[in-house]
């Protein structure tokens, strides 16, 4: 009986550890994993650094095809433009409303099921590895 309760201990205490693993906030540094996930969503967690305007790097790595994609989210970024209906040098002169808009705080990568494996480049089957190069914490969801 004793043997039984301390399996079932260690079982739940690994799987503690791995669920920690695959989701949740990535500081600037660090990695997180997602498992055959159906979608993955990144986003900037709160705060920022005046440096990089609130932007958060990085890259995701695919076991699937062996590629790895980079991200950029920047929703603090307005590359200049005035927020007022000016935007881009002209606009008021011909009455053009802006066509302006900020940057994103989160992307999806979607699992495309009419794929085998491997055989297109969005394919995120298998493990996934979500790295944070840049100076802002990120949040991953594995769905």
């Amino acid at each position: 009986m004793k043997k039984l309760a301390i399996v079932l201990l260690v079982t739940i205490a690994s799987f503690c550890l791995a669920a920690s693993a695959f989701a949740g906030s990535v500081a600037p540094g660090g990695m997180a994993k997602c498992n055959n996930a159906g979608s993955i969503t990144i986003a900037t967690a709160s705060g920022g650094d005046a440096e990089d305007r609130g932007n958060a790097n990085g890259y995701i790595w695919k076991s699937s095809n062996f590629t790895t994609v980079q991200f950029t989210l920047g929703p603090n970024d307005h590359q200049g433009f005035s927020g007022n209906g000016g935007g881009a040098a002209g606009n008021d002169q011909v009455k053009m409303p802006s066509k302006h808009s900020m940057g994103h705080n989160s992307i999806t990568f979607k699992g495309q099921n009419n794929f085998s494996r491997g055989d297109s480049i969005g394919d995120i089957s298998g493990e996934v590895r979500i790295h944070n190069t840049g100076t802002v914490p990120v949040t991953v969801s594995c769905g």
